[in-house]
């Protein structure tokens, strides 16, 4: 019966027939004046060539999305993937046997290990019906138990792949709000808290509200962490750069904001916000408390909103240097609500926990009026809400097992081995940097990164003009395919004009650092013998 009817229709296709009706569909349509047609005969219209430009190209795409740049996973990177595939599918075709990624602040991807009682109270909350099973109890620790029983009943219908609440879920807020006042010592609101995929929504965010057209600036640091520079590109505004001086340890002074404040007030820019990135990326400092109540100060005499990119909170090795929050800062000099706008950024990617591809974070949005909350809201809500497996993360994050508790040696043990592992593979770095020809690096109190400066010779530097690429690009490309290493060009961050950086993780698992600095300093010598004047 089917190839009966196939038959058929094949047999019409091929009628004569065809063509008379179709001369009669288009008769009237040619022969009739129309607003919407030509008068000219469709028949006799010469069909138009399909064209041959594509319907999206970079002529005609957003120029804003053109103008944003993100060098953590740039052209570098992307050459690194390629090398890592030639390696695969033909071993020995390099001088060397592996890719060492110390581009980005990715810890699990180079072997750190997930906190145990995190990832037990992960499990059992996303595979509730294993709770009471007699079996868990010898597999779990009584407190993950205990704590994501806790944590589904704050869930409605206990089910974690259920949206939130927009701004996350409520019992988890009350768990970061409090874990924020244990920090600081002063109160904080649930309210305020806003939960996101990790940090980098809520600085889009933010960006969002802020910036209303290319008048707009938003004050960043140089070096600063390409998220800001993206974000601003990408909402239209100006980013106002302030130098971090290398010399004093990349210290920020209230003097340089003043300055460019200043200056891009005299261009006809609006200065709405400040960011600070403490502890410091890519340059690893660690603020002081009397700075900061200067940077508050500013602040406020100017109105300017306060971002304070928090997310390296953990992340202190200098003995003498402490973290203290914009937030405990400000509220210690007696500013309260109504004296500062401030947001502070918090992420479940970074200090010694490091889930990256969990995508969890918050921001705490404080000093803003009702109307201005509801319209933050809003934004937030156009995305639903935030995964529940980050949301879960930043409140065990803000609340880790306390002493007494079952996990509580087992999580200490964990969290110290880490964060002394990272010191001392930032002081190895560092050193050997520092025993480089023409490299100075500065002390990391802080975060996961340093950023060494390299003072390139004259024949390099043409080198690379010749390449039609930056001289700090070159030397990274160069040092990539010799040794297989992957850092980032300073370019990509922002640095003093005439100097020349790149930034380094301290990331890769410690029996790696010797690998690391041997194959640096060899390429480096023969790279500046080479280039030598």
């Amino acid at each position: 019966m089917r190839r009966s009817v196939i038959r058929s229709a094949k047999a019409l296709s091929n009628c004569s027939c065809q063509n008379h009706w179709n001369v009669r569909l288009l008769r009237p349509l040619a022969s009739s004046p129309s607003r919407f047609l030509s008068s000219t005969s469709v028949l006799d219209s010469p069909t138009p060539p399909p064209s041959s430009m594509p319907p999206v190209s970079l002529d005609n795409i957003n120029p804003k999305v053109l103008k944003c740049e993100y060098a953590v996973r740039g052209e570098i990177v992307t050459l690194a993937q390629a090398l890592q595939e030639e390696l695969k599918s033909k071993p020995g075709s390099h001088p060397f046997d592996e890719i060492l990624y110390c581009n980005i602040g990715n810890p699990q991807s180079l072997g750190q290990q997930p906190i145990t009682f995190f990832r037990e109270v992960l499990a059992l909350c996303d595979h509730p019906s294993i709770l009471d099973r007699s079996e868990t109890q010898g597999l779990f620790s009584a407190d993950a138990i205990e704590r994501a029983w806790q944590i589904l009943d704050q869930i409605p219908g206990r089910a974690t792949g259920a949206y939130s609440h927009s701004q996350g879920i409520k019992g988890l807020r009350d768990t970061i709000s409090a874990g924020i006042e244990a920090r600081d010592g002063f109160p904080a609101d649930p309210n305020d808290i806003f939960l996101t995929d990790g940090a980098s929504p809520a600085v889009h965010m933010m960006m969002q509200l802020l910036i209303r057209s290319e008048k707009d600036g938003i004050l960043c640091p140089i070096p600063q962490y390409p998220l800001y520079s993206a974000s601003i590109a990408l909402h239209g505004g100006a980013l106002v750069p302030y130098y971090l001086d290398e010399a004093t340890g990349w210290g920020l002074e209230v003097s340089e904001l003043k300055k460019q404040l200043a200056d891009a007030k005299s261009k006809g820019i609006t200065p709405r916000a400040l960011v600070v990135i403490n502890p410091g990326n890519p340059t690893g400092q660690v603020l002081a408390e009397d700075n900061q109540r200067g940077i508050v100060e500013f602040c406020k005499q100017e109105g300017l909103v306060l971002l304070a990119d928090e997310v390296y909170q953990e992340n202190v090795y200098a003995p003498e240097k402490k973290f203290h929050s914009f937030k405990k800062v400000a509220r210690s000099m007696g500013y309260g609500e109504k004296d500062i706008s401030l947001v502070s950024y918090q992420s479940v990617s970074k200090g010694y926990y490091g889930e990256c591809g969990k995508r969890g974070g918050y921001m705490e949005v404080t000093g803003f009026g009702p109307e201005i909350r509801e319209q933050i809201y809003k934004v937030a809500s156009v995305n639903l809400c935030s995964n529940i497996s980050g949301q879960i993360l930043a409140s065990l994050v803000m609340s880790p097992p306390k002493v007494g508790d079952e996990s509580y040696e087992s999580y200490s043990a964990e969290k110290d081995g880490i964060l002394s592992s990272l010191a001392r593979r930032a002081k190895t770095l560092e050193d050997a940097f520092n025993n480089l020809e023409g490299v100075t690096c500065n002390k990391a109190e802080g975060a996961m990164y340093l950023f060494p400066c390299i003072r390139l010779p004259e024949k390099a530097i043409k080198a690379a003009e010749a390449a039609k690429t930056a001289p700090d690009n070159f030397y990274c490309r160069r040092l990539l395919n010799a040794t297989g290493i992957v850092v980032v060009p300073g370019s990509g961050f922002g640095q003093l004009p005439g100097t020349w950086h790149f930034r380094c993780t301290i990331l890769p698992q410690e029996d790696k650092i010797p690998a690391v600095v041997s194959r640096l300093t060899e390429f480096h010598k023969s790279f500046m013998d080479e280039f030598s004047d």
